[in-house]
């Protein structure tokens, strides 16, 4: 996916995720993020775009220290005020990705065609994964179309666990779980996608990744098929299979190893 589609994923989701929140109510409970509230979610990804647009607007060539999570969630404004802070924000990101040259060089930690590409995905999936965290506080989720929800599957299992061990263990990104090696595949039906995941003491690494027809065999010791959207929000621990159409054959504790011990956190 190119940037501009990013982009408009992003601008799309943050309207949905501001809809969302005012919906449920900022005092409401996130299900898929223990022990916050949406007025909590609202703080920390408003922070999330507001230090993604720093990078992208001036350009800065490496990271510079920021607020811990703990700090973002003491910041921001009155709850009053924080879904209007929150759409400002975010107004400003989508402003910042949308005139920035295709060119221009900043800091990132992904690997990526270029730092506008590196932004424009990373912050497009960083916010529809907490745009569904918003609806979760109500209730309903609106699926992510197949390409999408795809892409951030491929962002997160070959981007994030592309990177070097050395580079993981650093940044504490992953906790990887400690079972045998073993091969969990996930199949998206509606995309004709599959990700074959080996799973081991040693690290989480993707073997393969192919487009498949629906149907193709693969050897696995766990097999989790479904639409796209939903095994995008599994794999980011948004959603329970049994309540998204998602089918497990063979041994679904491989499964329950990765939504235990797999975690994208703030570093």
């Amino acid at each position: 996916m190119e940037p501009p589609v990013h982009i408009r994923a992003l601008q799309h989701d943050g309207e949905l995720l501001a809809i969302a929140a005012d919906r449920a109510g900022l005092l409401a409970p996130v299900p898929s993020c223990p022990g916050w509230q949406v007025r909590d979610l609202l703080r920390h990804i408003g922070y999330v775009h507001s230090w993604a647009t720093g990078y992208v607007r001036a350009q800065r060539p490496e990271m510079t220290s920021e607020l811990t999570e703990a700090e973002q969630l003491r910041a921001g404004p009155a709850d009053s005020d924080l879904i209007g802070w929150f759409l400002a924000g975010h107004a400003e990101l989508v402003g910042a990705l949308s005139a920035a040259d295709p060119a221009m060089y900043c800091w990132t930690f992904l690997d990526a065609p270029s730092p506008l590409a590196f932004w424009a995905r990373r912050q497009a999936h960083e916010t529809a994964i907490h745009r569904a965290d918003a609806e979760l506080a109500g209730g309903h989720v609106t699926p992510f179309s197949a390409d999408f929800a795809a892409d951030g599957i491929d962002e997160l299992l070959l981007a994030f666990f592309g990177r070097d061990q050395d580079a993981r263990a650093a940044d504490s990104e992953e906790q990887r779980p400690a079972a045998p090696r073993q091969v969990l595949l996930v199949r998206a039906a509606d995309i004709e996608r599959d990700w074959r995941i080996a799973l081991s003491p040693s690290g989480t690494r993707v073997i393969s990744t192919s487009k498949l027809p629906a149907g193709a065999g693969a050897s696995a010791d766990c097999t989790v098929a479904g639409p796209a959207s939903a095994l995008y929000l599994l794999l980011w621990n948004r959603s329970d299979s049994a309540l998204t159409g998602i089918n497990v054959e063979g041994d679904d504790g491989l499964l329950t190893a990765w939504q235990a011990g797999i975690h994208v956190t703030w570093a």
